[in-house]
Formats: structure tokens, sequence, C-alpha cells
């Protein structure tokens, strides 16, 4: 049977590998001797780590299994890292919130009404406050309390949770809690944090009230990805809001969340979507 006469899908390719001559080459090579199209590609040398990164959308009617066979073949040639997914696929999410709703009630409304390409299978919160918002758009709630005497209990319960879901990504919107060191390398990768702050500055506690106190003129959210290294994870996506000394405490959280809703929706979107490469402690987003 002809590839035309097949099922053709539309794939999403992203890879690492030391850098080198021939990589764009043998990558497009492979995939055009599998009938491929390709629809989008973007790459990037970091002559920093000397790593070279790229992802490429391509039309294919060649299996998975031939796909990632071939693939696999290459992979040894040019040590790469690499990764296969239907382009657009609903990424399996769950959302992680303490009594803050606006950061869940966003990506939910974009779940919903934008074609965010996640899939929110459940809530998890040390507290009872979101649960009627998840009812209202129909997510399962889990009420997972947090003591210093509950902490491994609790964070052992959110691992099976994310083995019986099938969770691919966890998001952290606004959960005023620490993950242990444990729990971000068991992760790693696959937690992306919204801190209310233009990190590096106001980290940990009341960021808001740290910035007022600084007179500052620019307030800010970061995304990141979680490390044991407390909001100090690899940077997906930052942005900003002018303010000036008129502003109070609490017009700057009142500003301050819708900047974080629009950062952490633009991470999460990136992430699901394999825009989001690490490159050591930085990231590579492809956009």
């Amino acid at each position: 049977m002809s590839h035309d006469s097949e099922a053709v899908t539309h794939w999403v390719l992203t890879l690492s590998c030391p850098d080198r001559p021939g990589i764009v080459a043998a990558v497009a090579g492979l995939l055009a001797d599998h009938g491929g199209n390709i629809t989008e590609s973007q790459q990037f040398g970091d002559e920093l780590s000397g790593l070279f990164f790229m992802r490429v959308q391509v039309t294919a009617a060649a299996s998975r299994e031939v796909l990632e066979g071939a693939l696999g073949e290459l992979a040894g040639r040019f040590d790469m890292d690499w990764s296969l997914d239907v382009a657009g696929r609903p990424v399996r999410t769950l959302v992680m919130g303490s009594t803050a709703a606006h950061c869940l009630n966003d990506l939910a409304f974009r779940q919903r009404s934008e074609n965010l390409p996640i899939d929110i299978v459940a809530v998890v919160s040390n507290h009872t406050a979101l649960e009627p918002l998840a009812q209202f758009y129909g997510i399962p709630f889990h009420h997972v309390p947090v003591t210093s005497t509950t902490k491994a209990a609790a964070e052992a319960r959110l691992l099976e949770l994310v083995a019986e879901l099938d969770v691919e990504l966890v998001v952290l919107a606004r959960y005023m809690q620490i993950l242990s060191d444990d729990l971000c390398r068991e992760l790693a990768g696959r937690v992306i944090n919204i801190h209310h702050s233009f990190l590096p500055s106001f980290k940990g506690a009341r960021p808001y009230a740290q910035a007022h106190d600084r007179g500052v003129k620019l307030i800010g959210a970061t995304a990141h990805y979680v490390t044991g290294d407390l909001d100090e994870g690899p940077i997906i996506e930052q942005d900003v809001e002018r303010v000036d000394h008129t502003r109070g405490v609490e017009d700057l959280v009142a500003l301050g969340q819708d900047v974080e809703r629009r950062a952490l929706a633009r991470a999460v979107r990136w992430h699901a979507e394999h825009r989001v490469l690490l490159d050591g402690r930085r990231t590579i987003v492809f956009r």
C-alpha cells in the first residue's frame, strides 16, 4: 500500500545532541525516506554547552514503530536524546493549588475554550477552597493535606495519583508548599511552577510586599521547571507589568495575578507543544 492511501499523522520530533555537521541533513533525510513532509523546523546550536537542539513538525504515513525504530538508529550515530509525539495531542496534566484560584481557573478555561493542548485529569490541593472550581469544570478533586508530619505521605499520595492517572505534566498553580528534593528528582522536567515575582528578585514569601517596599517600577511573574533549588529551576517564560509609586500592595497583587496567568499559560502551552528543551540550567524555547 502506498503512503498516499494510508492515514497521515502529524508528528512533532524534538532532539538534542552534541553539535556537529550533518545533523539537520540526517534528520531531514530520514524523514524524507519515510515519506515525511516537514511543515515546521527550528534548530539552535548553543556555543556555551556545545549542544544542538531541534524541533520538527512533519506529516508522515509511516507508523510510530517504524519512525521510532529509524530514529533510534540515528540517535545512536549522533548520541541524541529525542522524543516523538503526535502534534496537538492533549498532555495529561495534574494541577496543584492551595487557595488562590486564578491560575487554575485560567488553565481550565483555556483548555475548554482556547484549545490549550492539555487534559487536566485531576486537581490536588492541601486545602478544600478549590474544590467548587474543580467541580464546575468537571475535574476530579483530591484533598491531600500537608503538615510537617504528613509531608512524606502527601508526596507519596501525589506520586500514586501521577502513576494511576498516567500524568505527564504537573502544574503548580500557586501551590504554596515546597516539594522535597526526592520528589523534584522523581518528576524532573515534568513540573512547572508559577512564581509570583520576576525571579531571581523577591523570592520566598510576600514577594509583592517586598517589591512595594523597594519601590519597583515593574512587577512580573516567572514560570519555571521545578528543581530541588527553591525557585531556581530553568525558566520557561516571564512576563511583566509596569507600575508606579501610586500603586499599593493590593494593586500589585491584583495586577500580578493577571501577569501570573499569562506567563503560566504560555509556559504550559509551549511545554505541551514540545517547544521547550532543557539546556542545563536554561531552556531552549522554540516559539
